[in-house]
């Protein structure tokens, strides 16, 4: 019989993670930020120095919600932050290519969502109606992105991702910095938000 293939990734921080049944226990905030922050969004292709990362995408995003419900609990917040976290192992994969490769890799970011979840206080699976919240910043995320740093005109952003209003992303700009000033943003605002939970 054939051996099975090795489904677990060896984290920095010592914890062997099963991608096919994660645990809480071995999820840590360090390791996230880690990987995130060295995850390119648009797969690399955006303008800069440095690339755009998951990590900043993810702070964004979070800030974003925040202006569109102003009175979101902390453990909203953090869901927010936190909505693309199973990408510090599976990578950040544009949607052509989640299309591509099928409802397995929706049901490995399920898996994973949960146990970080699980991990630092939050229901296993997002309430329809706060997932869809998160959604919207995140369009409203990638509409940014895609007009300021990613080369798309705004009238392909609007058709894409839908035209934010101005009144919500005024005074807001990308700025790209390096892998480990995101990694320490993002496990800061993780501590902060925690903290008031």
């Amino acid at each position: 019989m054939a051996k099975p293939p090795r489904a677990w990734q060896r984290m920095l921080s010592g914890r062997r993670l099963d991608l096919l049944d994660p645990t809480p226990v071995d999820i840590e905030i360090e390791d996230i930020a880690h990987g995130l922050a060295f995850v390119a969004r648009w797969n690399g292709q955006t303008q800069g120095d440095y690339a755009y990362s998951v990590a900043e995408h993810s702070l964004l995003v979070e800030d974003l919600f925040t202006r569109m419900h102003p009175k979101a609990t902390p453990a909203q917040r953090l869901t927010a932050l936190l909505h693309d976290a199973p990408e510090y192992v599976i990578g950040d994969m544009i949607s052509p290519v989640k299309a591509a490769v099928g409802p397995q890799y929706g049901e490995l970011d399920k898996r994973l969502t949960a146990a970080i979840h699980i991990r630092f206080g939050l229901p296993a699976v997002t309430p329809p109606r706060l997932k869809k919240q998160i959604k919207k910043a995140d369009n409203v995320s990638a509409w940014m992105e895609a007009v300021q740093i990613a080369g798309f005109t705004e009238a392909e952003a609007d058709k894409l991702f839908g035209r934010p209003e101005n009144a919500l992303i005024s005074g807001l700009d990308i700025h790209l910095r390096p892998p480990v000033d995101c990694r320490r943003a993002y496990t800061a605002r993780h501590a902060e938000l925690l903290g008031q939970m």
